[in-house]
């Protein structure tokens, strides 16, 4: 009798992935409902801060390897998983654990998450990542080309964009409830309210001891070398053009995506964009984001949707106030409000914050509409039932990639201040200033490519 070839786990897990427009869920009788082959083998790229919030999101799965750079900040994270292999070089960790990772999550500072994320794909592995979902417009593109390539299963960390509120905005748009849109208002209380980003700052010149466990050289990663201070992390790295993305990068995922979502412009061919900042130091600029900027950003008509402006406020600017809006209704530290024929509407920071048409008396008097927009089972639950051989995550990156790449448009914008920008989202290009141009992809030092 001719024995059977043995599948691997890896290829059987490959497999489900593959028939994941038949399969809406692996069902219990093909694997075994406690099988231990039911459980993806997940690795953590940044194992500290959000990436144990991250990790904890899926640990009913096989948590197999953690790397991070810095031991005192995953301390507890290695700790909690005492069975999982530790690393502090993503590529040695993957390199060595080929066979044994079927997916990965990315929780690393801005400037890394396109290197982690494009080798995990490259190799066959299903990946999470961190919002936003790289350092610039360039990377962002090259990571969602690559997912789409390898076929891979992906999910960016823009955690509202699994809630209930962000569903019912965009059913609501559609419906009619405020007619066309053609004006949004966005704001963050950030970088000036409770965050400690570092703004308006120079480059320290004193060079302080790296402290015990933690490797800066890996730190740094793709970025230009220079002396550690700790001006730079755990979380000040935000503020810092080298590292971070700043208020409108770290915030505009979660806070742009409703309306991303709602008005469809990811359909947009061209965008405009300005930006004023509080940004007057040229050598300040180079290094740093600022204390507050506004936004303005322009996007052409889409279907059936008419020609929309936007503009971003961070630093605790708020915008005009509706003449219609009561006048005890508050604008909260993070949110967005939709400017419509009849009425608005307005919702809080992540999506997730609520969501109401205002004025109060509009929203009472509307009748709802049918939830014809899938519901999530849970933003990291929809990302690892993905993996399985389920639906796409709703925020994979075909959709998180375009919503990144806005936010950083703006980002961009603020580095080149006071002057108009037209961005040809095909061709990423910043057509009208070569200036400009020159930031939609930033250099990486010798050694690191995607």
């Amino acid at each position: 009798m001719k024995r059977k070839k043995r599948i691997s786990r890896r290829e059987f897990m490959g497999g489900l992935a593959a028939s994941a427009a038949a399969v809406t869920i692996v069902p219990a009788h093909v694997l075994g409902r406690d099988a231990p082959s039911n459980k993806l083998n997940i690795a953590a790229i940044g194992s500290g801060g959000r990436g144990r919030s991250n990790i904890n999101g899926v640990k009913s799965e096989n948590i197999v390897a953690l790397c991070d750079v810095d031991d005192s900040r995953a301390s507890s994270t290695f700790k909690a998983y005492p069975k999982a292999k530790r690393y502090k070089d993503f590529r040695i960790m993957l390199d060595e654990m080929d066979k044994s990772i079927d997916a990965v999550i990315v929780s690393t500072p801005d400037h890394t998450h396109a290197v982690a994320a494009v080798r995990a794909i490259k190799m066959g592995k299903h990946v999470y990542c961190e919002k936003p979902l790289a350092h610039s417009i360039y990377e962002v593109r090259r990571v969602t080309e690559a997912a789409r390539k390898y076929k891979v299963q992906t999910q960016m960390g823009n955690q509202g964009h699994s809630s209930e509120q962000i569903r019912m905005m965009c059913e609501w748009v559609r419906d009619g409830a405020i007619g066309d849109v053609r004006e949004v208002y966005a704001w963050s209380s950030r970088p000036s309210g409770g965050a400690a980003f570092a703004v308006n700052m120079r480059r320290p010149t004193d060079t302080p001891p790296v402290p015990e466990g933690l490797d800066w050289d890996l730190w740094l990663g793709p970025a230009q070398e220079r002396p550690y201070h700790p001006a730079y992390l755990p979380f000040k790295w935000r503020g810092w053009v080298d590292f971070g993305t700043g208020a409108l990068g770290d915030m505009g995922c979660h806070i742009l995506d409703p309306v991303f979502w709602a008005l469809k412009l990811g359909q947009a061919d061209t965008i405009e964009v300005e930006a004023t900042t509080t940004h007057f130091d040229k050598e300040i600029i180079k290094e740093t984001y600022p204390v507050a900027s506004i936004v303005r950003y322009k996007f052409p008509a889409r279907g059936n949707m008419p020609p929309v402006e936007l503009t971003w406020s961070d630093g605790r600017l708020r915008p005009p106030r509706p003449d219609d809006m009561e006048i005890n209704r508050k604008f909260g530290g993070e949110g967005a409000l939709l400017v419509g024929q009849r009425g608005n509407i307005m919702h809080g920071s992540h999506g997730a914050g609520g969501v109401r048409i205002v004025p109060e008396t509009r929203m009472k008097a509307y009748e709802l509409p049918p939830k014809v927009i899938p519901r999530s089972q849970g933003h990291h639950q929809d990302w690892v039932l993905a993996c399985k051989g389920a639906k796409p995550a709703s925020s994979n990156f075909d959709y998180g990639g375009p919503l990144t790449e806005m936010a950083l448009l703006g980002a961009l914008a603020m580095r080149n201040q006071n002057r108009k920008l037209i961005f040809d989202v095909k061709n990423l290009t910043i057509t009208n200033d070569q200036e400009a141009d020159k930031y939609v992809r930033l250099p990486f030092r010798d050694g690191w490519i995607l």
